[in-house]
């Protein structure tokens, strides 16, 4: 906790989390510098400068750093680095944004992590508990950081909190009070000295100083997740989530059912987040009937499964956030037509086979979207007869409207990291969305 007198602080990171860090530390009293080894936004630098905190673009001035009594990191800064262990090794506590954040809230913590399916199931915690009338704020890995909602805005009935791997190897005493993992597979490994286990571990953290008057909630057919349970156990009540509640038209709750084809929620996957979010929300008092009407308005996340127009009967879909094989098994299986399928960008070590069988029974053709697209054609040679490259979101959609029939699905889900060719997945996203939206006509 900051104390009563003013006491150093000095934030690592010129982005979201770390710009929101620095407005809560000052209003809190400390005396804040932040600094940043890459460039700092021009946006942000115009945050910082009205706010009157000192930062530094470009470099990190150690005997700056060195000074403080704390330090608040950006989570894409390992702990590994020179500057992050020497800190440690001269016990100047270093932790993250949220754990930071935490401290000043007694609202309930709703925290949120998984390989995939998170930021969705976060969205539709928040949504079911504000269409239900509680005020809830959703905070993290996703929009504006927990720590600028404190800064900037009146305290709400619940935080709602996407929480990354990264984000939750600094925190100390972050205690959601409802948390949940919605699956674990190979992600971020190289974070891990390419260990599963560490990974696993990361985010088993999320429950790290739970208590036994909270919730922990879980994929009950998870064997990662049951892996993880073994090594760290958790002290909050057990909620297991099973597929057995996975209906043919929706999902289980209790003796009742959910249908969710009069839904946008789209494939298993989506169910699955959904069954999730509602037994989190019911925890806060929200009936069945409530969480059911707020499932039939729930509106699609972007870049998550987003329908961005339909245009001379194709249906064109922006899954650009699905960088990973296993976010493509799920977008694949949630297509209920043929599909021209836009994948690539900087591989992960990718290991494309489980992707095999439902490229060969619902792809039709590939249009690659990447700087280097060898490993997706030599993958694929064989198993999608049409395969196309684009290095430019605009090629690769006039390149599927050509290759696409009526009735057939453009689907962007690219299965890999979109650092070759964009800023980042939103980037790319947008970018996708603007092409179709701009198509020409007659083109083909």
């Amino acid at each position: 906790m900051l104390t009563e007198r003013p006491i150093n602080i000095v934030v690592l990171g010129g982005g979201e989390s770390g710009v929101g860090a620095a407005l809560l530390a000052q209003k809190k009293g400390a005396k804040v510098f932040l600094s940043d080894r890459g460039n700092i936004g021009q946006n942000q630098q115009v945050e910082l400068e009205l706010a009157g905190i000192e930062f530094e673009s470009g470099q990190h001035t150690w005997e700056r750093i060195f000074a403080a009594d704390e330090v608040i990191k950006s989570p894409g800064i390992p702990d590994t680095v020179p500057l992050i262990t020497q800190l440690h090794d001269q016990e100047i506590p270093v932790i993250g944004e949220i754990e930071f954040a935490s401290r000043y809230t007694d609202a309930p913590l709703v925290a949120i992590t998984g390989s995939n399916g998170k930021t969705t199931t976060a969205y539709l915690v928040d949504h079911l508990l504000n269409a239900a009338g509680k005020t809830a704020a959703l905070v993290g890995n996703v929009g504006v950081s927990f720590a600028r909602h404190l800064a900037e805005e009146p305290a709400p009935d619940v935080f709602v909190i996407e929480v990354s791997s990264f984000q939750l190897d600094s925190i100390q005493y972050f205690r959601p009070q409802v948390a949940a993992i919605l699956n674990i597979t190979p992600d971020h490994l190289d974070r891990y000295n390419y260990e599963m286990d560490g990974y696993i571990d990361s985010k088993m953290r999320i429950a790290k100083n739970q208590e036994t008057v909270d919730t922990f909630w879980y994929l009950a057919e998870d064997e990662n997740i049951a892996n993880g349970m073994e090594r760290n156990p958790v002290a909050a009540q057990l909620r297991p989530v099973s597929k057995a509640q996975l209906t043919e038209k929706g999902i289980q709750i209790g003796a009742e059912e959910i249908d969710l084809t009069n839904t946008q929620l789209k494939g298993k996957h989506n169910a699955l987040n959904a069954l999730f979010a509602a037994g989190m929300v019911q925890t806060f008092g929200i009936s069945t009937e409530d969480i059911r009407k707020g499932l039939e308005s729930f509106e699609p996340v972007p870049h998550r499964l987003e329908p961005v127009g339909v245009i001379e009967g194709v249906e064109y879909i922006n899954d650009s956030k699905a960088t990973n094989v296993d976010a493509v098994t799920y977008a694949l299986d949630a297509m209920e037509k043929d599909i021209i399928w836009i994948a690539g960008g900087t591989d992960k070590g990718n290991d494309y086979t489980p992707l095999i069988e439902p490229a060969r029974t619902k792809v039709k053709a590939l249009v690659c979207l990447g700087a280097d697209n060898t490993k997706l054609k030599v993958a694929f040679a064989g198993i999608i007869d049409t395969i196309e490259e684009t290095n430019t979101a605009q090629d690769a959609v006039l390149a599927a409207r050509k290759l696409a029939k009526e009735g057939q699905v453009v689907l962007l889900s690219p299965a890999c990291a979109s650092f070759d060719l964009f800023k980042n997945y939103i980037d790319r996203g947008d970018q996708f969305r603007a092409a179709v939206q701009t198509l020409p006509s007659n083109i083909k």
